[in-house]
């Protein structure tokens, strides 16, 4: 069990973490028909969708209620009311997800009593769902940001019915997995003939495809009927320990049991995924998936030598760090350095001495000894200082094309992860052997 530390230093040096809101607000772009909106001003809301549009290069649907310095001293409510009709009368969305920021909750502003309010005065919000979740920016991070805007929307519209459909269940997907891992974990699931409600389905909204018509909110992901009859299914499977607050909400709500998956890259955690398919449909395993497993065993016979005894320096949030440094212990590395975000369950489960709450900074000061670097973008300038093979992986990845397509989970994604990682160490070693006759070589990256 890894020990937890935070950072002793006084400010932060080379920030790792992106906020509260901006988790929030990613985790509504998985609804169907949806516009998400920041309580905040138009400053912190221009960087967040900054953020979005160079991760998934796409157009992101995202609003402000453009907060001031008076408005944030006497409330924002006026502000927040103006937002909502204009959204309800431009874009006609099928929900608004609202998240608040530091300045909002500091101020201690009753966001749900004015949305009360505000559905009062304005009938012809009726057929719109209104979701708050609460995101302060002053503490927390983008998986908790996410994990607060998931609760809040099982929170507002599952309904309580006891009228089981034997075949569907209910999926709700952590910050960690990438639209191709939720496309991974759909095929997978429909394989044995249960039918899912992925929530949030980003693999609906941000899997780059070309729309035939342009809209102004979200294109694809859950739609808010699916999510009412969740009360419905026969199981609420958690991916991601962030995950499990909000199923813990259905089953408290409508008697749905629970099942948490902590990471799904690894031959023996996505063994246990299809183990609970098996059980929950009653089917064997189709031979399609055997193959597949087949294909990891035998990329893992290939792949260890060159991951024994390796030292990785990784940085990432708190459930894809367990993921990632999971994957790699069961492959012989070492976890030399382990740096996150935000305090969370996953963090004593890290295979490694230590995880570090803190920030890049502290990922270098950590990482000189080690043999390669897993970070976000805004790791490369590390690894190139360091001189370091360099993968990137999380949020965000903005200097390289298909975020949204990377998979890390599963059979699949396992056995591509083991070749990806595997060819960077070859790669550092053969620029190692070429650079003793003199010459330097450059350092591989991905």
């Amino acid at each position: 069990m890894a020990s937890v530390a935070k950072s002793s230093k006084n400010c932060t040096v080379n920030p790792l973490k992106t906020s509260q809101p901006l988790g929030g607000a990613s985790a509504f772009m998985g609804l169907d028909g949806c516009l998400p909106m920041l309580h905040a001003a138009q400053g912190c809301t221009a960087f967040a969708l900054v953020l979005l549009v160079r991760h998934y290069r796409e157009a992101i649907p995202f609003q402000t209620t453009a907060m001031n310095e008076v408005t944030t001293i006497l409330g924002g409510k006026d502000n927040l009311e103006e937002a909502i009709l204009n959204i309800a009368k431009r874009a006609q969305p099928k929900v608004i997800g609202i998240c608040s920021n530091g300045l909002i909750e500091a101020r201690g502003e009753d966001i749900r009593g004015d949305l009360k309010l505000i559905r009062q005065r304005h009938p012809e919000l009726d057929g719109i769902a209104l979701i708050y979740a609460k995101t302060p920016d002053y503490k927390g991070g983008f998986q908790d940001g996410w994990a607060a805007a998931v609760t809040a929307m099982v929170d507002e519209l599952v309904e309580p019915d006891f009228a089981r459909h034997l075949h569907q269940i209910n999926i709700l997907a952590g910050c960690h997995l990438t639209p191709a891992d939720l496309e991974e974990i759909r095929d997978t699931v429909e394989a044995f003939g249960l039918e899912p409600i992925i929530l949030p389905d980003i693999a609906g909204s941000l899997d780059g495809h070309v729309a035939d018509n342009w809209v102004q909110t979200t294109m694809g992901g859950t739609k808010l009927d699916d999510i009412r009859r969740m009360g419905c299914s026969v199981a609420t499977l958690a991916l991601g320990l962030q995950m499990e607050p909000a199923a813990r909400v259905i089953e408290t709500r409508c008697d749905v049991p629970v099942e948490v998956f902590p990471r799904l890259t690894g031959l023996l955690a996505w063994d246990n995924f299809v183990a609970a398919l098996a059980r929950l449909s009653g089917k064997s395993v189709p031979a399609s998936i055997r193959r597949r497993r087949s294909q990891l065993l035998d990329a893992m016979l290939d792949g260890h030598f060159y991951f024994g005894q390796k030292k990785i320096a990784i940085a990432a949030e708190p459930d894809l760090l367990l993921g990632l440094t999971g994957f790699l212990t069961d492959m012989g590395a070492i976890i030399a350095a382990a740096v996150t975000t935000t305090d969370s369950a996953a963090l004593p489960l890290v295979p490694s001495q230590g995880v570090r709450i803190g920030d890049l900074d502290d990922l270098e000061q950590a990482a000189t000894d080690c043999e390669l670097l897993i970070c976000h973008s805004h790791g490369a300038r590390i690894a190139e200082r360091l001189g370091l093979p360099f993968f990137r992986a999380g949020f965000p990845l903005f200097d390289r094309l298909g975020a949204a397509h990377k998979l890390s989970i599963g059979y699949r994604g396992t056995r591509d992860l083991i070749f990806e990682i595997g060819n960077l160490f070859i790669a550092a070693d053969s620029h190692h052997h070429s650079a003793k006759g003199g010459k330097d070589a450059p350092v591989a990256s991905h």
